[in-house]
């Protein structure tokens, strides 16, 4: 019997992502130089550390609003470590566990508090944003140690070093997602909470997993941004971060409603984003229209997703594959008794 050919489902976004790389190129040649790509990839890897961890949250559908300013939470802890003479790369880990807590504080106040995702993490957003303010009076913090620099400006045969570790980063979430019981807990939780608890899913771990995955990517975008300004920033992550990672993922077919889409699908949505961001930079389209074009995007690609799940036949294969993703649940949890 022969088997049908599946399309992926990453290959729309990328079909996108070619045509506006093309396009950019005939508007500019600069856009086509082998520089202006490393700035591109370079400034778009702190939103595709966002866009990953905010994959994840969304496929359990929630969202995390607290990237942002976790972006300057983190950088400002690993820049005052490093002044208090701390070395480097303990700064760096502070910094990452700083994203941790906040993932864990999250998490757990989104599950045990019974509250959503978007009240808990728009307060997070202005807890982290304010602390760094209040420990240096809204003051730069400059980082001293050269060694320091390696996360932002280093190289690895030439290939710069977020480029590298967001990479890596990828790679290690997308296995876990898609070859790990804990991925398939996510999904599940995302297709349907109640049907993945009576499956003997732990709700509670899905769910702090998820945001502490996100304020891990955070921190991380927050080593960076600290790294190549060697400078910690109070207001770091204050701009558009956020709401791209938001974008990334969701252009790159990662559902808003959850249990949809996939880690490779949010990072080629997060090229499409730096893409059309530093397209319009090179062609000299006034600034202020960026956050107008990229809430288009978000737009059209949540009307897509929108009117997607309104189609019988593709609501009906979410439903059986949230039965299934249940079952393999339940399969992997070997029988458990249902958790809360």
């Amino acid at each position: 019997m022969k088997s049908k050919f599946k399309m992926p489902q990453e290959l729309g976004v990328l079909i996108v992502v070619l045509l506006v790389a093309v396009l950019m190129g005939i508007l500019s040649p600069e856009f086509r130089t082998a520089s202006n790509l490393q700035v591109l990839l370079l400034n778009g890897s702190v939103v595709t550390f966002l866009a990953l961890g905010q994959a994840c949250v969304l496929l359990t559908g929630g969202i995390d609003l607290s990237v942002g300013s976790n972006i300057a939470l983190t950088g400002m802890i690993a820049a005052l470590a490093m002044r208090a003479g701390i070395p480097w790369w303990i700064a760096a880990l502070l910094a990452i566990l700083t994203g941790i807590v906040v993932g864990l504080f999250n998490g757990a106040v989104i599950h045990y508090g019974h509250m959503p995702p978007f009240i808990v993490t728009f307060a997070t957003f202005g807890i982290s944003a304010s602390i760094p303010k209040i420990l240096t009076q809204a003051k730069s913090v400059t980082v001293s140690d050269p060694m320091f620099a390696f996360f932002g400006r280093g190289t690895i045969f030439g290939i710069p070093m977020p480029i590298i570790m967001v990479i890596i980063a990828a790679v290690i979430i997308g296995v876990v997602l898609n070859n790990t019981a804990t991925g398939v807990h996510v999904y599940a939780v995302g297709g349907n909470a109640d049907t993945a608890r009576l499956a003997g899913i732990n709700i509670a771990r899905t769910t702090i997993f998820v945001y502490v995955i996100s304020g891990i990517c955070a921190g991380f975008g927050g080593v960076i941004t600290a790294s190549r300004l060697m400078v910690g920033y109070p207001t770091a992550g204050s701009g558009n971060e956020q709401f791209y990672s938001i974008a990334s993922a969701v252009v790159g077919g990662v559902s808003l409603f959850g249990g949809v889409g996939t880690i490779l699908g949010a990072f080629i949505g997060s090229l499409l984003i730096a893409e059309v961001s530093n397209g319009m930079n090179v062609i000299g389209v006034d600034s202020y229209w960026q956050p107008l074009v990229i809430g288009v995007i978000i737009l059209v690609g949540v009307l897509f997703d929108t009117n997607k799940s309104r189609i019988s036949f593709g609501k009906k294969k979410h439903l059986d594959a949230t039965a299934d993703l249940v079952a393999k649940a339940a399969e992997t949890d070997g029988g458990k008794e249902p958790k809360k």
